[in-house]
């Protein structure tokens, strides 16, 4: 087994996705200096569990015949039902814990989550994992009002947006920390999409986890139509910004510039785009770019160097520290793209020299693709066909308030 040098050690202790994420954060927080957050009103924001989904998709069935159909397609009903009470369980003593504080609760799910109540919520908290509160922040389009996330379920979920999993257990330690000031303001970096050219339907939004695809409660009024001048998309990514056709078997047809560049478009062909901000970079963007042991074993081979890719290997070593430069921060103002799968050949790209994946301040993307879709946080797409322009940068006003609780 390979016993790294004492210069990788440091680079190797820990690397799992839940310290990568910990150690990002210890140095970028601000001090809330004593001055705790005003919590007269709050908006619980409540998971959407798969049963509660089966349960609006089949709103025909009674209780009894739902049960029948689901058991009869070989659904899991118990484990179904059992999950869900866990979240409802934790839903109640949260509701019930804020309300014994003198604290005017409102609970409601991604169907009916938007408008008003958040507008005159003081703090958003989302009861759920990261999905809930990625749903939670598309409602907070200003760097104003607070999002502070609880883990309803810690053994199924990492809950890496939610504060730590043991104030799943300590709802008022959390809440009282809230009040006192006691914890760190982090604010983090969100992608905004520009529309700066695109035909009138390419602005209908489908909400990729809704049953009707068409649930835009809370969301801002979109233009009916495009206007000659750009369109801001009123959602905001806080994860990732994905372009490509819609069937990832097909060939994405794309031209890319950089940071307000006037010179020529890069024409690419490739299976999409992944832009994410640092939030996102432990999520798909990792994913996308993570470096097997498998991989780096097989090059040392080749060199001639014997490794296998098993834990504590030179393979293992160098691919955990490759795989943890991969991340960044969550406040970073530079967003990471990765071309999936770039098709580098004679002909493509034109012209050559386009890195398969780099940071950017602000990026431009025309599409030329088929039947196109801009993804925004995997919840919320748009048409993104043969024509269209968008324009993706970060700004300080578009931030996401969250707090860092240390455990």
């Amino acid at each position: 087994m390979y016993t790294p040098r004492s210069v990788l050690v440091n680079f190797c202790t820990g690397a799992s996705n839940s310290n990568l994420r910990s150690c990002m954060v210890q140095h970028l927080c601000q001090d809330a200096a004593g001055k705790g957050i005003k919590m007269d009103r709050v908006l619980v924001v409540s998971k959407f569990s798969k049963y509660e989904f089966e349960r609006k998709k089949h709103k025909h069935l009674n209780d009894k015949e739902l049960e029948k159909l689901l058991r009869k397609r070989g659904t899991n009903f118990d484990k179904l039902i059992h999950f869900h009470n866990i979240h409802k369980k934790f839903e109640e003593r949260l509701s019930s814990t804020l309300r014994e504080m003198g604290i005017q609760v409102e609970v409601e799910n991604k169907i009916k989550y938007g408008g008003e109540n958040v507008k005159k919520a003081d703090v958003i908290i989302p009861a759920g994992g990261d999905g809930t509160f990625l749903l939670a922040a598309s409602r907070v389009l200003d760097n104003v009002k607070p999002v502070v996330g609880f883990n309803s379920d810690p053994n199924r979920s990492e809950g890496y947006l939610c504060l730590p999993k043991r104030y799943t257990e300590n709802i008022r330690e959390a809440i009282e920390r809230l009040q006192k000031g006691n914890f760190s303001w982090l604010m983090r970096s969100r992608i905004r999409t520009t529309y700066m050219a695109c035909e009138d339907d390419n602005l209908k939004p489908t909400f990729l986890h809704d049953t009707s695809g068409q649930n835009e409660n809370g969301i801002p009024p979109f233009p009916a139509k495009c206007d000659k001048g750009p369109n801001v998309l009123p959602v905001l990514a806080l994860n990732e910004v994905f372009m490509g056709e819609t069937v990832s078997a097909r060939v994405s047809h794309l031209q890319m510039r950089f940071n307000g560049s006037h010179t020529s478009y890069t024409n690419l062909k490739c299976s999409g785009l992944c832009v994410a901000t640092g939030t996102g970079s432990t999520s798909w963007h990792l994913s996308i770019n993570r470096l097997p042991a498998q991989s780096v074993a097989e090059l040392l081979r080749l060199l001639e160097i014997d490794s296998s890719d098993a834990p504590g290997s030179l393979a293992s070593t160098f691919a955990e520290i490759y795989n943890r430069n991969l991340v960044f921060a969550p406040d970073d103002k530079g967003m990471a793209y990765t071309i999936r799968d770039l098709i580098s050949a004679t002909v493509w790209p034109q012209p050559k020299g386009i890195k398969p994946r780099g940071f950017v301040k602000q990026m431009e993307i025309t599409s030329h693709c088929i039947d196109a879709s801009l993804v925004i946080d995997g919840g919320v797409s748009f048409k993104f066909n043969d024509g269209t322009v968008a324009l993706l940068e970060i700004l300080p006003e578009d931030a996401l308030r969250t707090v860092i609780l240390r455990d």
